[in-house]
Parts: C-alpha cells; structure tokens; sequence
C-alpha cells in the first residue's frame, strides 16, 4: 500500500502523492461488495477496492469509489451544475446552523466511530460533524459523482510513514500500527451509491446516520445503524424559505411529509425533536443557487426564474425553518435487519 501510483478509472497510471493513502483507507472495513455484499479491502496499490468475491472498483483519481449496485446510474444523481450550486449556496454559510445543530445531535463516545451521511452532496454536513467530533469517521453517500468529487475533497488523505524511515526489518503489519495510530480530521471518505437499494455497508457498522434533506430507505438504516445507533433527520418545516417559494415557483413542502416521516421512523426509539429557525440575508446570487441546488432546478427556466429574482430585493430576507429529529435503533436487532 507504499506504492505512489494508483489507477484512474480508465486503468491509466496516476500519481497519488509520495506516502498517500485516500480516506477511503480508514473506512473500508465498513464497506460492503454491491455485488455479493462480501467485505472489501484495498489492493496493493491502493487504487481499488477488491472482494475474495473476485469483483473490483476503481479509486477515481478525486478519491472517491462508485459501489454502484448493477443497473445503476450515477447519470440520474444532482448533475456539475446542480451539485455546483449547492456547493456556493452552503459554503456562504446560509446553513451552518442547521449543520451545527446536526453536530450536535451526534453525540457518541465511542473513539473512531462511523457516521453515515446517506444523500449527503458534497459532504458540507458531515464535515461539520467530523470537525465537532474528530475521532468520528465518515462516509458520506450520494447517487451523483459529481457531489461525491466535492465530497472527497473534504476528507483528508492519510500520510503514511515515509520508507527511509522505516527500519530494515519492518513489516506491512508494523506500518499498519503506525497507520493507526494517526488521526486525520476529517476522515470523511465518498462513495457513489443509490440510498434506495442494499447500501455498500456492513450490517451493525454505523454509531449515526444523517438524512438531510434526503430520503430515507428505513430497512437499510435499521440494518446499518449499530444496536442503539442514531439517526438524525432534518427535514423543513412550512416555513422554510417562505419568502422565495411563492414568486419564484419553487416546491414547497409536501403536507404529508411529517406523516410520511413518523412511518419511516416506526421501529425507532427514544425520539425527540429540536427546531431550528432563523432569518438569514441572501443576495441575488445566493437566491439563484438556492433554487438550482434542489429539485425547483428541474421546474424552472433560467431566464424566468433570471427575472422573478431581479424584483426581489437585493439582498433579501429569508426565514430557514427546519425540525432536527434524533431517533435510536433498537437495542436487540429488529426483524427488518435479519
């Protein structure tokens, strides 16, 4: 795992940097075959993740692996401009308090444990988690390569120890203790999955999963979740962006979604729920984004939606409403995980 070369997908030699592992090294003893479900490891040079299985999948040159199951396609994820906008809006810091509130409803104790951002984008979430709470790991999950690029960025690589350094009679099993020893922040490695189908985890491999914004596949959650694991859902409320949803012809939020939730969370227990509003100033720009970041992106026409914006005023005021629910996996495993 010394090497300095890797793969890119295409089968290409790349460079990974003298003495670099990707993130992806400190997760993959969570990480599952698509194919056969079978444990994965990286190869020897750590450009692939490979099952005694026989199946393998390319580390991308970003640092991030498709698991895709067959039949997938990462084509039907946020596309370059969707995931780009989201990508501006969020780092303008619109939303850090929804992700500071999401910090801190992760609260575990257990040194190196695994937080799963299922539709997790570029990772702007889970990176607030991880720097909050530095001995956490992470994987952030999406359907879109492209947000998975973005994601990777956010984890940092693990350096290894340099060969001159190392004495003569060293081994592999030697390196792997000091390997283990050292403590990135953030872990947070990508993976380009579809939430809705087996996710490429372990069963029982998570202490938190994150759905933000997202949707939830609850029999997969209550399989990957850890016994007393927790799930953290943050979903809007009726008021969320109330000022921008009516004149620019944005989805609002569906009535059911709240009755739609409680049936994902049947099974869960000790729920319990904190609201985070707050008014926040967005110019021109971030309105834009705001709106092309989310699914209003496949509703509106660019010159349209060009002009609504420009009547409103610059910046404009806008309320960000939403509920955080914290809820636990069972302690004895449920009949959804065997």
């Amino acid at each position: 795992m010394t090497s300095d070369t890797a793969r890119d997908p295409h089968g290409a030699a790349r460079s990974t940097g003298p003495g670099r592992l990707p993130a992806l090294a400190t997760v993959v003893d969570a990480l599952a075959c698509p194919v056969c479900g079978l444990p994965v490891e990286l190869d020897a040079d750590a450009a692939a993740l490979t099952c005694h299985g026989g199946h393998g999948f390319d580390i991308a040159k970003q640092g991030y692996v498709s698991l895709l199951r067959g039949g997938g396609n990462a084509t039907t994820g946020d596309n370059a401009e969707m995931v780009a906008a989201r990508d501006a809006l969020l780092e303008r810091g619109h939303y850090a308090r929804i992700a500071d509130a999401v910090a801190d409803a992760v609260e575990t104790a257990k040194p190196q444990g695994l937080v799963v951002d299922l539709a997790g984008g570029t990772g702007y979430y889970l990176e607030r988690v991880l720097r909050s709470h530095p001995r956490l790991r992470g994987i952030d999950v999406d359907l879109s390569k492209f947000a998975a690029r973005r994601a990777a960025r956010r984890g940092a690589p693990v350096a290894l120890p340099q060969p001159q350094t190392l004495a003569d009679n060293q081994t592999q099993t030697a390196v792997g203790a000091q390997l283990s020893t050292l403590d990135p922040a953030p872990t947070l490695a990508a993976v380009v999955a579809d939430v809705w189908q087996p996710l490429p985890l372990q069963t029982g491999v998570a202490a938190a999963i994150l759905s933000i914004f997202g949707p939830r596949n609850r029999p997969e959650i209550l399989r990957v979740l850890q016994p007393g694991g927790r799930l953290v859902v943050v979903t809007p409320t009726a008021r969320h962006l109330r000022e921008l949803i009516g004149p620019l012809g944005m989805i609002g939020v569906d009535d059911r979604k709240q009755e739609r939730l409680a049936a994902q969370l049947d099974g869960f227990v000790d729920l319990s729920s904190t609201s985070v509003e707050y008014e926040t100033s967005m110019s021109h720009a971030d309105v834009v984004n705001d709106v092309l970041m989310g699914p209003s992106a496949h509703h509106v026409d660019a010159d349209r939606l060009a002009a609504r914006v420009a009547e409103l005023p610059d910046p404009v005021a806008v309320t960000v409403s939403v509920t955080v629910t914290t809820a636990f996996a069972p302690r004895e495993p449920s009949a959804d995980q065997g």
